[in-house]
């Protein structure tokens, strides 16, 4: 049997966040508003309208490639791409072809702690296509399709990478890593639910070790990371089959169905000469200016994986947890305002850094999970986590003590220094308090003494738990077990 493996390349779709749309003036925020109300002759395509290229759309697709390793062409030009489909008002889409923004860059990704580049091809500008709701009815009434017009024109950058990819699970940390890029640049949502980024994934397969290109598969519009996924995967299977039966695999355009878990034909699939493309004659060649390029350059931001280097480098963190901090630029930045205002000496900073990322992560995280609510608009600002860390670190507040505050603080959203003081939350480090708060518990436990003087050393830990019940989780763990142990000692 021969051993084949996957070929994929990907075709992201990016909405990118202008205020209007890609060749008009109409507003680009289409998503909650009332159907076909966001529209101007342009985009409805009506004859004899003219466009206008959208700068800042431009300078975002620089920026982006940029972000992506690629070389900038100082001189690009927009294209007509003719085909026919109900969404598609013109008959034609103003797209790119052979002068694209961007080109020949790349993305490193990391699969099984292995780093693999992954070639981007070209960068370039489009306009979206209108949005089509298919309505199914009785069979009584026929069904029909509507067409709302809202999203026909909106700035779309299509980045392309090379077929470098070889596996679903590539495929994922590929899409991953470029919508964090897309959305630390700010120039895109990254949001798959409302169409924003999307994908169509091209695939092939070739036996092991071959270099070779066999006929591709495109599978349309997929808007989920599962959904990418589990259509390659079922793809890979599928045309595996066909050829261990000796057919030949169809180069076409397939669809996915979710409820059922596979791909569907849809129609042979095109090459570029299919399109017909041709300079599109109603806007003019784009030169881009060496200064526009280089103040773009100039002023990238810092990016997640560069931000992940120097919290390793800085903090001694870990890169799972670096990895998790910085998949979201709020994150980052909420983590190092907390951090600023914990207003640490540099020998005490690896540590500082260490807790507030496990209160961030753990925590915090799970109540704003429960509460539904994204970091920025956290109800307990970077201060008030902080202000917990500094008193977890003067020893005021234990481990127990550190999640009980932060949990009160969270919901009524009250400085955690107020609620230290209100509730006499505070850490007993007395050993005379502790002693005989630990006497009461030795009294009360002789199985878990026993267990203990036999050898089972994990008792301990059940009856320092004992103690901090009884100090409604106040007492100093650490004191505690010295205590205990002592005491043990004796019996």
């Amino acid at each position: 049997m021969i051993e084949y493996e996957a070929v994929i390349g990907l075709e992201v779709h990016s909405q990118i966040l202008t205020k209007s749309k890609m060749f008009c003036s109409c507003p680009n925020d289409y998503q909650e508003a009332i159907p076909n109300t966001k529209v101007c002759p342009v985009c409805e395509g009506f004859p004899g309208s003219l466009p206008i290229i959208n700068e800042n759309a431009v300078l975002s697709a620089i920026k982006t490639g940029f972000a992506l390793n690629c070389s900038i062409n100082k001189e690009t030009k927009f294209d007509r791409k003719n085909y026919v489909y109900p969404d598609l008002m013109k008959g034609y889409q103003i797209s790119q072809y052979d002068q694209p923004i961007a080109s020949e860059g790349y993305i490193d990704i990391v699969i099984n702690k292995q780093k693999r580049r992954i070639r981007i091809l070209r960068v370039h500008l489009e306009e979206d296509v209108a949005k089509l709701q298919h309505v199914t009815q009785s069979s009584q009434e026929s069904s029909h399709s509507l067409i709302d017009l809202n999203r026909s024109g909106i700035p779309l950058m299509e980045i392309v990478s090379h077929p470098d990819l070889r596996t679903p699970e590539e495929a994922i940390e590929y899409l991953i890593n470029l919508r964090i890029i897309l959305q630390y640049l700010e120039v895109s949502t990254g949001n798959m639910e409302e169409g924003s980024f999307r994908c169509d994934a091209n695939i092939s397969i070739r036996p092991k070790g071959e270099n070779y290109l066999m006929p591709k598969v495109e599978i349309k519009n997929l808007n989920s990371f599962k959904s990418v996924h589990d259509s390659l995967a079922f793809e890979f299977e599928r045309q595996q089959e066909v050829l261990n039966n000796k057919n030949v695999v169809v180069q076409e355009t397939r669809g996915w169905l979710d409820t059922k878990g596979t791909t569907f034909s849809q129609r042979t699939k095109e090459d570029a000469h299919d399109y017909r493309y041709l300079p599109e004659p109603d806007l003019p060649l784009l030169s881009i200016e060496d200064e526009i390029v280089n103040e773009i350059k100039t002023d990238l931001p810092e990016l997640h994986y560069e931000i992940a280097e120097r919290f390793v480098k800085e903090y001694s963190l870990n890169e799972y947890d670096v990895a998790l901090l910085t998949n979201k630029k709020q994150n980052v930045f909420y983590f190092e305002e907390c951090l600023k205002h914990c207003n640490v000496e540099n020998k005490d900073l690896q540590k500082t850094a260490k807790t507030v990322t496990n209160l961030i992560l753990g925590d915090l995280s799970r109540l704003l999970n429960e509460k539904d609510i994204f970091i920025e608009n956290s109800p307990m600002p970077p201060q008030y986590l902080a202000k917990i860390v500094q008193l977890n670190n003067r020893g005021i507040l234990n481990s127990k003590l550190v999640k009980q505050v932060l949990s009160e603080s969270f919901e009524l959203q009250e400085d955690p220094e107020l609620i230290v003081e209100k509730r006499k939350y505070k850490q007993i480090d007395d050993s005379d308090i502790l002693s005989s708060t630990i006497d009461e518990v030795l009294m009360t436990n002789k199985q878990a003494i026993d267990d203990y003087v036999s050898g089972k050393e994990t008792a301990i830990k059940y009856l320092i738990g004992q103690v901090m019940k009884l100090t409604r989780g106040q007492a100093n763990p650490g004191t505690v077990s010295d205590i205990l142990i002592k005491k043990l000692k004796n019996k």
